[in-house]
């Protein structure tokens, strides 16, 4: 019986231990294009400087739109027609983040942070207009030239939120590594946080990004961007599960 066994366990693999954390499946219609070129030293160098020229043209084309923006919320109801927050960025670096206003002003000073839900009262009429176009995210472009941003990355968040997630949310820290940014392989394929579980889900997308960066699935957000925000993400999504706690 020993000899049958230890013939066995030579014939035998061993199983892997099992994950102490959910994962999501990753799923997309559309192809990530295999540009295999890793985005690491001058890689990195030329993406960077790329970019910044790219956003820097952006800003420019944009600007009169952010103008006509803020002029639009300063008429239709009281405070600043620029909002800031600090969010967390690269290695926890806190910096001074920069949107249109859509909410009320002092909206917050009851609740505290807290995300948006589906229907948030806190959301002025025009706000709804400006973020269905997605033009409150336009101010962030100054963010991306000042160097706190990048154009893609993880989407950052505020000092509090992320001081709770980082107790709920295994390996939180991790999308720390890279710079965040305006858009991202999570932005593209799931929806606003709303709870713990869709931000566990986004920590999934947020790390499969920061490991396979390349030219290629730079390319592929960019254009998945521009196709979600011209309403046909169904080209390149599969409607993903809605998280719940």
């Amino acid at each position: 019986m020993t000899q049958q066994t230890s013939r066995l366990s030579g014939l035998v693999t061993p199983r892997p231990a099992l994950r102490t954390t959910p994962v999501t499946r990753i799923r997309s219609t559309l192809p990530i294009p295999e540009t295999q070129i890793p985005l690491n030293g001058v890689g990195e160098q030329v993406r960077v400087a790329v970019e910044f020229v790219m956003v820097a043209g952006l800003f420019l084309v944009s600007f009169p739109v952010i103008l006509a923006s803020i002029l639009m919320v300063r008429l239709t109801s009281r405070g600043p027609g620029i909002y800031t927050q600090t969010r967390v960025g690269i290695n926890g670096r806190v910096f001074t983040f920069y949107k249109i206003r859509t909410m009320y002003h002092n909206c917050e000073s009851q609740t505290g942070p807290r995300w948006s839900p589906p229907g948030d009262p806190r959301i002025t009429p025009i706000g709804r207009i400006v973020r269905k176009l997605h033009l409150d995210e336009l101010p962030q472009l100054w963010n991306v030239l000042r160097g706190d941003m990048s154009l893609i990355g993880p989407r950052p968040e505020r000092p509090e939120i992320v001081a709770r997630l980082r107790q709920s949310v295994p390996g939180y820290d991790r999308r720390h590594a890279v710079k965040p940014g305006i858009t991202g392989f999570a932005q593209i394929n799931l929806p606003p946080d709303t709870c713990i579980r869709s931000v566990k889900n986004k920590v999934v997308y947020d790390l499969f990004y920061i490991r396979h960066r390349t030219v290629g699935m730079e390319l592929y957000i960019v254009f998945a961007t521009g196709l979600k925000l011209l309403g046909m993400k169904h080209l390149y999504q599969r409607k993903p599960r809605i998280p719940t706690e």
